[in-house]
């Protein structure tokens, strides 16, 4: 039987520290603690909830949700980011797919895939010597058909359940990645929700996060962007762990970055 050891969230934005020295330091130090707590979990696998941004998916075949099976995936290398090698794990991968498809979900094969920074910003900050093995799950938050936060819900709880099934008892961390509040390409990019954002946190670390199901994309697009619409994958995370508290590690309402940045860590019971 496999085990979620750990669960945490952060934002998978970097900017420059230009006349944010403070806010940007406090947030890399967030980062880096959840980078500790990530190792310390002394994890099998990490299984990352995260979007892609117009790099590996196409509108001639959307899905509200993608895993990557690859054995090793070569990140693309957008914003400067390395292009190192990350293991996959093949294995767990693909009876996630299977599982998920039996289930009900209508789940696409993410290959060939080049992992932007989604999923590469997070992986850096805890696994910067790319050894331990990660599972992508894309969930979609630009194509549709979008996922509703309910099917997002539906995605961690069946997830979790996978997870507990496993023969091979496995050591699995979630991170989920995105967020928070922000506008991509459109006239209100560099506005930061500090409310919405706070809303957001406070009701994942109070052990409500699948509270958040019962949002609607059409206001989360209103009123927090459709970079906000990244928080389906935050919702993915409480929805493996209903009820569990946690706590916010970082929160840094960053203008110059265009995004609410944020982190988190869910406690499983």
């Amino acid at each position: 039987m496999g085990s979620i050891v750990g669960a945490f969230a952060m934002s998978h934005q970097l900017g420059a520290p230009d006349g944010v020295e403070e806010a940007s330091e406090r947030v890399f130090q967030g980062m880096r603690e959840i980078g500790r707590r990530v190792r310390a979990r002394t994890p099998d696998l990490i299984v990352v909830l995260t979007s892609d941004h117009l790099n590996n998916f196409s509108l001639a075949d959307p899905a509200p949700f993608a895993v990557g099976t690859a054995a090793s995936f070569t990140p693309c290398g957008d914003m400067g980011l390395p292009r190192d090698p990350v293991p996959g794990a093949p294995d767990f991968a693909e009876a996630l797919l299977a599982g998920l498809r039996v289930d009900g979900l209508q789940v696409a094969r993410a290959e060939p895939l080049e992992p932007d920074h989604g999923v590469m910003i997070p992986m850096g900050i805890v696994d910067p010597q790319r050894t331990t093995p990660m599972v992508p799950v894309y969930v979609n938050s630009v194509f549709y058909p979008d996922p509703s936060p309910a099917t997002c819900r539906d995605l961690g709880a069946l997830l979790a359940r996978f997870v507990d099934g496993r023969p091979l008892g496995e050591r699995v961390v979630l991170l989920a990645a995105g967020g928070l509040s922000h506008w991509v390409g459109m006239a209100r990019e560099g506005e930061v929700i500090e409310a919405w954002d706070r809303q957001i946190l406070s009701t994942m670390v109070e052990g409500r996060g699948v509270m958040l199901a019962d949002l609607d994309n059409s206001a989360i697009l209103a009123e927090a962007g459709n970079g906000g619409l990244e928080i389906g994958a935050w919702i993915a995370l409480a929805g493996a762990l209903p009820g569990a508290k946690g706590e916010c590690l970082f929160y840094e309402p960053m203008p110059s970055w265009a995004t609410g940045m944020a982190g988190i860590e869910l406690i499983p019971a």
